[in-house]
């Protein structure tokens, strides 16, 4: 993936992670196009970098999604780059008697989205690039966010599989792997003691000059790396036995 001169779109890039690979785009010279359900957070962005492009929707909706399609077909048919990012994680046990509801949000959100977006974007003809943000939890799932841990090892297969399919289509596939970082995603204050986006964003980015495809970091570095008896460790300490 060539770093400068594209025009992107980042689902969920006002918070967190989404918002840390906006930061680093402009800084590479490229057009960015956030989209997100809450327009006051895109207020925020915009007020801050005013040459960001915003776009409110929820990508967990259908219609929504195929309106942003529509949207960026009309007024950005040059846009060459998606970075598939939204997602929601919840602390839930499947014993809960709301847990089917809040697995269907996270299900909509983290599965559907990218494989329903990734499938329009890809007809643009500009298109070049796909960039799917799973999860280390995909490869070693945490119990107490059961249903993002498979939904992140859905992505992180079908990343695998799309990066094949579209070969023949010169579209690259490129996969970020995060650790848990200090973000607000299951919840304000449950992630402080992990590592900056920020430093996590340059690690990245140093990977994507080298011309990586599976951009890893700490955590997620680790697993990646690991053999089943070493993932049976790490599953071990993330979820020992009550």
């Amino acid at each position: 993936m060539k770093l400068n001169h594209n025009k992107i779109l980042i689902t969920g890039g006002a918070s967190g992670i989404g918002l840390g690979l906006t930061e680093r785009f402009l800084q590479e010279n490229n057009t960015v196009i956030v989209c997100g359900r809450r327009e006051s957070l895109l207020q925020e962005l915009t007020a801050k970098y005013p040459s960001v492009i915003t776009k409110v929707c929820d990508v967990s909706v259908e219609a929504e999604r195929v309106e942003l399609f529509n949207w960026v077909t009309e007024n950005h048919p040059d846009l060459n780059v998606l970075v598939n990012n939204a997602g929601i994680q919840q602390w839930m046990n499947i014993t809960d008697n709301d847990f089917m509801q809040r697995a269907k949000i996270e299900i909509a959100t983290n599965i559907e989205a990218p494989l329903h977006l990734t499938s329009l974007f890809i007809q643009l003809k500009s298109f070049t690039t796909v960039m799917n943000v799973s999860s280390g939890l995909a490869l070693v799932p945490f119990t107490q966010v059961p249903v993002y841990s498979a939904t992140k090892a859905f992505l992180h297969s079908i990343t695998l599989s799309t990066r094949y399919l579209l070969q023949p289509k010169n579209i690259e596939v490129i996969e970020v792997i995060p650790p848990a970082l200090n973000t607000d995603l299951g919840g304000i204050g449950l992630h402080d003691a992990h590592p900056p986006v920020s430093t996590f964003i340059e690690g990245i980015f140093e990977q994507l000059k080298a011309g990586k495809t599976e951009l890893t970091f700490g955590f997620s570095e680790t697993v990646t790396h690991s053999d089943p008896e070493g993932l049976k460790v790490i599953f071990d300490r993330l979820n020992p036995v009550k």
